[in-house]
């Protein structure tokens, strides 16, 4: 299972409205679903051949996502990442072709956004959002500061010949890139087989393409973020079109010490729990793992940093924010085309 440092709060308003598209007598669509990544997966696909059974794809796409979590996940002892994690510094590992593609797009994420930093679970670990308790008292500025220079992409080296870090104790979480790749994995196998429409979900994110019978297109809700605890409700209704769907927010984790209230997001450029008025960002993009990314970083950043990243970088990506007044949205121009 991988660590959860991001909670996804887009939900299948698509599973709730396939029915309502005329029926597709070419073929029957297949249904899967199961367990993976601590979550749960979700998918709907429409085979143009009949010669795919649920059977075979189910098979495959179970086998898909063993390897990803193998290679990432946290829990697993024996795990690619925990192979890396235990690796002494200056030693280069080789690492499998999953595991490089998301060791990239993440420094690059990281890089770009300063927001999304996978070595920071200690961090993390240390404001009580990690598989440990949460702490009984608030870090101090001395161990945030001792733990900012055991972190950081700057210690990372990845080169052809593998992947290597400078500090002994340095350690990789993908929590928010590797079930959006997960996704993607998916997506391709799926293509692999000629079919072009199709749903992908895993804990709440999603991958599109085509759409429903009787050419239908995919429509998926946004949760309100103020909606009372224990209910869902919807904000609003998109149609994606053929991109991947994933959202952050930090109103659903979080927990109450001395008078404060601290969110899971934790922002690497202060070492402390982000606190802003935003409260839920949704990015639109054809890779998964770049929206899921993309959700988390933009989230630490706050509206007004987030909004500027979004235009500047020409991103689908809608903000959700606080106010006295209520709530407050902000859809960018790349995003207007899927209300």
């Amino acid at each position: 299972m991988l660590r959860q440092s991001q909670f996804c709060l887009v939900f299948l308003l698509s599973m709730l409205l396939v029915a309502c598209g005329q029926a597709n007598k070419s073929a029957e669509p297949i249904v899967l679903q199961g367990s993976t990544m601590g979550t749960t997966y979700n998918i709907k696909a429409f085979p143009q051949q009949s010669t795919l059974t649920k059977e075979q794809l189910h098979t495959e796409v179970e086998t898909a996502l063993k390897a990803v979590n193998q290679s990432m996940s946290t829990y697993i002892p024996d795990s690619e990442i925990n192979q890396f994690n235990r690796l002494a510094a200056n030693q280069v590992m080789p690492v499998s072709e999953d595991f490089r593609k998301v060791v990239a797009e993440s420094i690059r994420l990281g890089q770009s956004t300063e927001t999304l930093d996978v070595t920071m679970g200690p961090l993390i670990d240390l404001w009580g959002f990690g598989p440990d308790k949460r702490p009984t008292k608030r870090p101090s500025d001395q161990q945030l500061a001792q733990m900012r220079e055991e972190i950081g992409l700057d210690k990372l080296i990845l080169t052809d010949a593998g992947l290597a870090k400078t500090l002994d104790h340095l350690e990789l979480s993908f929590s928010a890139t590797a079930k959006g790749y997960g996704i993607d994995k998916v997506a391709e196998l799926i293509e692999s087989h000629g079919i072009t429409n199709y749903m992908v979900e895993i804990g709440g994110e999603l991958r599109l393409s085509g759409t429903k019978p009787g050419d239908e297109p995919w429509r998926i809700a946004i949760e309100k973020p103020d909606a009372p605890v224990g209910q869902r409700q919807i904000h609003k209704v998109i149609e994606p079109g053929k991109n991947s769907v994933a959202t952050s927010g930090d109103y659903r984790i979080f927990y109450e010490m001395d008078g404060e209230t601290f969110t899971h997001l934790i922002d690497p450029g202060t070492g402390k729990p982000v606190k802003h008025d935003l409260v839920s960002v949704t990015v639109l993009h054809p890779s998964a793992m770049t929206a899921d990314g993309l959700a988390t970083a933009l989230t630490v950043m706050g509206t007004e940093r987030a909004r500027a990243y979004a235009e500047l970088h020409n991103l689908a990506v809608y903000l959700i924010s606080k106010s006295d007044d209520g709530l407050k949205v902000y859809a960018s121009s790349a995003f207007k085309p899927y209300l």
